[in-house]
């Protein structure tokens, strides 16, 4: 999981993540912006992750979620010596192939799904940067347009000559 965005009077980026098993149990914790709970499971049913803001009050939170699975037991190192000789077996071997090719895709395809996760973070941190200094730049002009026309004022003041109410001799 990973925050994308966090508005709100702390503006913290940091949340609690919990992972349950289906009967309740606590399998993992994580509270950093960016973060990864790992677990074994062994039984079938409903599995609960949980999300926490409580430290960014009165506001929002765009969170990225990846749910990966990953099956051991593809090591066919610790295999007796009549399981290699099926191996050897044409069918087999492409069988074993094609799982170990499987699996390699699926870790390929979660660092890339982490990389699209940390580039999407990094886009709306973007934006907003964008629009703070777009916000910023226009008050700075209009200051900078207003504090000229106040100067040419005083400047006027300063060489108008007055003309006294009676005309002298």
């Amino acid at each position: 999981l990973q925050v994308q965005r966090a508005t709100g009077i702390a503006n913290s980026r940091n949340i609690l993540a919990t992972a349950s098993d289906p009967n309740g149990f606590q399998l993992g914790v994580s509270q950093h912006v960016r973060g990864q709970i790992n677990f074994l499971t062994k039984e079938t049913g409903f599995y609960q992750l949980c999300l926490d803001n409580q430290q960014n009050h009165f506001g929002f939170m765009q969170v990225y979620l990846n749910f990966g699975v990953y099956y051991e037991g593809f090591n066919t190192e610790n295999k007796q010596p009549e399981e290699r000789k099926e191996l050897n077996d044409t069918l087999e071997a492409i069988g074993v192939s094609i799982q170990k090719l499987q699996l390699h895709i699926f870790h390929m395809w979660r660092f890339y799904n982490f990389a699209r996760m940390r580039k999407g973070a990094d886009s709306i941190l973007l934006e907003s940067n964008y629009n703070y200094v777009n916000w910023w730049s226009v008050a700075q002009s209009c200051v900078i347009v207003l504090s000229g026309a106040l100067q040419l004022c005083f400047l006027k003041r300063l060489f108008t000559v007055q003309t006294p109410s009676r005309q002298q001799c």
